[in-house]
C-alpha cells in the first residue's frame, strides 16, 4: 500500500490531500478514514488509491504517526488557551440552555462550536 503525508485536512469540510511519497497528490474523504479518526497536516498515513471522477482518491486510509513536535511548537501559550477554553465555555452553555429549551443550534452555529471545540481539543492534544 502507498503511504504518504497528509498536505492538508479540513474536519469542519471533511476533506483534504495526501502529498504521497512518489510525489502525486491524492484526495482525501472523511469517509476514507476509520470512524472515530481525525489527522492532521504532516500525519503519515496508509491508503489504498482509487480513480475517482476528479483524479485519485484515498482509500481506507490508516494513520501510522500523527505529527507532535511541530504541534507542540506551534500551540498557543497557556494565557491564550485560557482565554479559548473560557470563550468556548461560554458558547457551550448557549448551547446547552437552547438545547434545555428544545432547541438545537442553527447549522452556522453549530459548525463554529464543533471547530472550536476540534482547535482546542487539537492544541490540548499536542
Amino acid at each position: 500500500m502507498p503511504t504518504g503525508r497528509v498536505k492538508f485536512y479540513d474536519d469542519v469540510k471533511g476533506f483534504g490531500f495526501i502529498a504521497a511519497e512518489d510525489g502525486s497528490e491524492v484526495f482525501l474523504h472523511a469517509s476514507a478514514l476509520p470512524q472515530g479518526t481525525s489527522v492532521k497536516k504532516g500525519s503519515r498515513v496508509e491508503f489504498g488509491i482509487a480513480d475517482g471522477r476528479r483524479g485519485a482518491q484515498a482509500l481506507s486510509v490508516r494513520v501510522l504517526e500523527q505529527p507532535t513536535t511541530m504541534a507542540k511548537m506551534a500551540r498557543p501559550s497557556a494565557e491564550d488557551m485560557a482565554v479559548r477554553v473560557e470563550d468556548l465555555i461560554k458558547w457551550l452553555e448557549r448551547a446547552g440552555n437552547d438545547l434545555r429549551h428544545g432547541r438545537y443550534p442553527d447549522q452556522a452555529r453549530g459548525q463554529q462550536v464543533a471547530a472550536v471545540l476540534r482547535r482546542v481539543a487539537d492544541d490540548f492534544d499536542a
